[in-house]
């Protein structure tokens, strides 16, 4: 059998990163047994309708380079791939049921189903349809049935549920699943406005796309004994299940963006690098192996199996997801990191640099850094003399006589024909050992005078990076600065 599976999102707003997930293990099973994956687009939901959706749904998924083999813009033999241009073939099947007994018309208005689920919820009941006390086929009979179509009346096409049966399914991931038939309601498939609900459209499609697995969120699995039923309904063979675990926050509450960040578009605002997000988001619930955290997009599709995905929910830990981040952010070179780099200050408004001078301090922060935005944040310095100096640091360690200590040095500095850290950390050295100083009493002042910070990188590595004139010229403007005590 040749694997067929497919990701079909709703475009009602932006991706998920449960989506994300959802769509990466339909990809990553495909693709490990060579066969095909496809996205469908599910846009029945009107009211829930929002423009643009789909196509940003698409860019996304290609940035996390999920490429599927039929789609709406690659096309394919069994399109179209959206849900909104299959109108005609949702509504000969809805007729088809109609006419097996498997679905019936019903009349019911939003007032009469809310008063029904009222009243079963003040009786302590389920708030399910009532197919013998609702206006429909089987309470008003075929001619008044007929006369109400005629005349132009609203309707909904219902599921017509079998009464005291079991629906019996195997999931692949949660295994045997028995539900009654009296725990499932009368499910609306055609609705009022002409267009089917979820359930009959993702039946109806799954079989005519050839679909023969299906792979999705946990959420859906009360939504399968319904399907299955429309699978015996309409005389077809059904898809293997596989139903995948929730994504929760640490409190282990579902996750949701009450609690932070669930769009991968905010992901990527926020400048994490496609293979971390892509190896975190993959081990979800699910790992190939239990000694190894690290996978390429290949090792991924190779290891993967739908039998190793855990039934409990994968907790989303945002400081893993950066543990992830930084590894990867320290596999890209310095000239690559240095680009980024340029791109993140010209969307800044700073001036820009040259490429030497970046892959500098690339070397300098690569591994003080989680994202390459953190660099002008934390290391504006690098970029512009020190607006402001942090007046805590400068309390603890500046004294009456730091700059009577720090100019003879200073003149060193500026006599020295070497200006790297190695030559700029021996001469300070040798200067506070001949001065009777320990090295941490000027070290602390000439970070302050050139930097403002109380942290960044090696104070002598800074310097060399920054060149002689730029620094001279800092530790000049703050003494100036100090004497007419505007610090």
């Amino acid at each position: 059998m040749s694997v067929r599976v497919r990701f079909a999102p709703s475009p009602t707003g932006f991706l998920h990163v449960g989506g994300l997930r959802t769509a990466l293990y339909n990809y990553l099973f495909a693709k490990h047994f060579g066969g095909k994956c496809i996205l469908r687009i599910e846009d029945t939901d009107r009211n829930r309708f929002v423009e643009n959706a789909a196509d940003n749904l698409i860019t996304v998924l290609r940035w996390a380079g999920i490429e599927f083999d039929e789609s709406p813009e690659k096309g394919g033999a069994f399109g179209p791939y959206i849900q909104s241009e299959r109108l005609e073939l949702y509504n000969k099947l809805a007729a088809l049921l109609i006419s097996n007994n498997k679905a019936y018309y019903a009349f019911d208005t939003a007032e009469e189903i809310d008063e029904m689920r009222a009243k079963q919820a003040k009786d302590g009941g389920d708030t399910k349809y009532l197919r013998n006390i609702g206006r429909n086929s089987f309470t008003l009979g075929v001619s008044a049935t007929d006369e109400l179509i005629q005349s132009g009346a609203q309707y909904v096409i219902r599921l017509n549920v079998p009464e005291n049966e079991e629906i019996s399914f195997k999931d692949i991931i949660r295994g045997d699943v028995t539900v009654r038939t009296s725990d499932i309601d009368d499910q609306v498939l055609l609705k009022s406005d002409g267009f089917p609900t979820y359930h009959l459209a993702n039946v109806v499609d799954d079989y005519e796309m050839g679909i023969t697995h299906v792979i999705r969120g946990e959420e859906w699995l009360p939504s399968t004994p319904k399907h299955v039923l429309l699978y015996r309904a309409f005389g077809w063979e059904m898809p293997q299940f596989a139903h995948l675990p929730l994504l929760l926050n640490k409190d282990k509450t579902k996750l949701s963006k009450r609690q932070g960040s669930v769009a991968v578009e905010d992901f990527i605002s926020a400048g994490y690098f496609r293979e971390a997000l892509i190896n975190f988001v993959g081990l979800l619930g699910f790992n190939p192996s239990a000694d190894k955290e690290i996978y390429s997009m290949e090792e991924l599709i190779e290891g993967f199996s739908l039998e190793k995905v855990n039934k409990g929910g994968a907790v989303f830990d945002l400081q893993k997801l950066d543990w992830f981040q930084g590894y990867y952010l320290r596999t890209y070179s310095n000239t690559e990191l240095a680009e980024l780099l340029e791109v993140t200050l010209k969307s800044l408004g700073m001036n820009s640099r040259t490429q030497e001078y970046l892959e500098k301090i690339i070397i300098l922060f690569k591994e003080r850094v989680t994202f390459i935005k953190e660099i002008p944040e934390k290391a504006s310095y690098m970029f512009a003399k020190p607006a402001e100096f942090e007046q805590d640091y400068f309390a603890k360690h500046w004294k009456e006589n730091t700059i009577e200590l720090i100019l003879p040095l200073v003149n060193i500095y500026k006599e020295t024909n070497e200006f790297t850290h190695t030559a700029l950390h021996d001469l300070t050295k040798n200067f506070v050992e001949n001065a009777g100083l320990k090295l941490k009493e000027l070290i602390h002042p000439l970070r302050l005078m050139i930097t403002g910070r109380s942290t960044g990188a090696g104070m002598f590595e800074t310097m060399e990076v920054l060149g002689r004139q730029e620094c001279l010229a800092r530790i000049e403007y703050f003494i100036k600065m100090k004497e007419k005590e505007n610090l």
